[in-house]
């Protein structure tokens, strides 16, 4: 007789025709018992074979279990009676079948321990149950590699190609995505980017491969220039589309400072610097034109926040340009910032429900920025910005007279040293 015709002409529980009973138990004192066909356990279960196969064997097959797989084992049971064309559409849950297929190991039961691994590696998983599984998918060795196929990892091609798939789509300016999802699209790009750069063993191999870094220079290129165009086309709106030209300039302007983040676990934070500087001079002419004079305030104040990443990166030492650069950084950003700062707080104290200012933790970074970024220029170049800075109207931010107080003692120190060098030549020369 086929299995599928004993599945048929017998019935789990069918006292009439039954040879064998399954009794369950545990200790906390759960029994119940499956009277049950030979024929079938031991074609379904190398353990009941085993079972039923030796000398004087029982008719009463007990089996010990614990609470928590209990009911595991009453659900394989049932499926022992399952055909086989029937039995992988019978799961209904992936929490069960972890269960089952714990159970079904256990009993050497390989037709159901097959279905519950070719289930488990068809459906969703959540990820503490993703975890349940990869430990037991490692203890079956060959059988469980269908499970493992979909977690295990890639190779560096196949990660390189996806990475810059994804730097591809997470700069681009006019996506091929609908504008109704576009932006979500972008985002989630965005996000998993900076979960494939976290802190992982593979990632130096994607990081620096030149391919990776060519992408990314390509798209920081592309959102620089996308955003400079937004920022032009400001002067040509009316006060009508200043709401939505605000919310297209700013999404840019977004983009550009997620990737001032992920830039330095790729060592490419100089190229944002060096793109932020090119395009200073024509988003300030742009911002600071009279006709946007009361408008455009959180664009503004944005400005000065990305600004104040890009002091502090090139303040620190964390990116290394010429004098030259750093001298246009700051003669570039100070005038601006200082008269936002002024700007903003007095039409703060004007509308109590203005809500444009600059945070007193930024403020403070960027003062420290500046300090630390002019002591490190020629004495020269520092000469130039603290008479700047004394000469505006605007003295009291930023304060720079950390700045001045060493310039002052550095010069004094210099002069001494020159005259101190030159008495020393002299003597040099008495003394030949």
């Amino acid at each position: 007789m086929g299995e599928h015709a004993w599945s048929y002409s017998f019935k789990l529980g069918d006292q009439s025709t039954c040879d064998v009973i399954i009794c369950l138990r545990n200790k906390e004192g759960r029994h119940e018992a499956f009277h049950a066909h030979s024929s079938i356990l031991k074609n379904k279960s190398k353990f009941f074979a085993n079972k039923l196969s030796q000398p004087n064997s029982s008719t009463q097959i007990e089996i010990q279990c614990t609470e928590s797989d209990y009911d595991h084992y009453v659900e394989l049971v049932k499926r022992l009676y399952c055909p086989r064309d029937l039995l992988l559409d019978s799961w209904d849950s992936v929490r069960s079948v972890i269960g089952v297929l714990q159970v079904a190991v256990l009993l050497n039961c390989e037709e159901i321990t097959e279905s519950c691994i070719q289930y488990l590696e068809a459906v969703p998983w959540e990820d503490k149950e993703e975890e349940e599984i990869v430990k037991i998918a490692l203890k079956l060795g060959p059988l469980a590699m269908p499970i493992l196929a979909r977690i295990e990892p890639v190779d560096v091609n196949a990660t390189k190609k996806v990475f810059i798939s994804a730097v591809r789509f997470a700069t681009s300016t006019a996506g091929p995505c609908p504008p109704l999802f576009g932006d979500e699209l972008k985002t989630s790009a965005q996000e998993q980017i900076d979960y494939m750069l976290g802190d992982d063993e593979g990632v130096p191999l994607i990081t620096g491969d030149d391919e990776v870094k060519v992408e990314a220079r390509s798209g920081l290129s592309k959102l620089c220039s996308y955003f400079k165009s937004n920022v032009s086309s400001l002067l040509l709106e009316s006060e009508t589309t200043y709401e939505s030209a605000e919310k297209r300039v700013m999404q840019s302007l977004s983009d550009l400072e997620w990737m001032f983040n992920v830039l330095p676990k790729m060592d490419l934070m100089k190229d944002f610097v060096g793109n932020w500087v090119d395009i200073s001079d024509n988003i300030l002419v742009v911002v600071e034109d009279k006709k946007l004079d009361s408008a455009f305030w959180g664009l503004k104040v944005k400005l000065i926040e990305v600004t104040a990443k890009v002091l502090e990166a090139v303040g620190y030492g964390n990116v290394i340009l010429p004098a030259q650069c750093r001298v246009h950084l700051l003669k570039t950003w100070l005038p601006y910032i200082r008269k936002m700062k002024a700007l903003l707080d007095s039409m703060a104290d004007k509308e109590t429900e203005f809500p444009y200012k600059l945070d007193e933790d930024l403020c403070q970074s960027i003062e420290g920025a500046m300090v630390s970024l002019i002591l490190a220029l020629p004495s020269t170049d520092q000469a130039d910005i603290l008479v700047d800075w004394m000469s505006a109207e605007q003295l009291r931010y930023p304060d720079l007279s950390e700045a001045f107080e060493v310039w002052c003692y550095r010069t004094k120190s210099a002069k001494r040293r020159l005259v101190e060098g030159l008495g020393n030549v002299g003597n040099t020369t008495l003394s030949l």
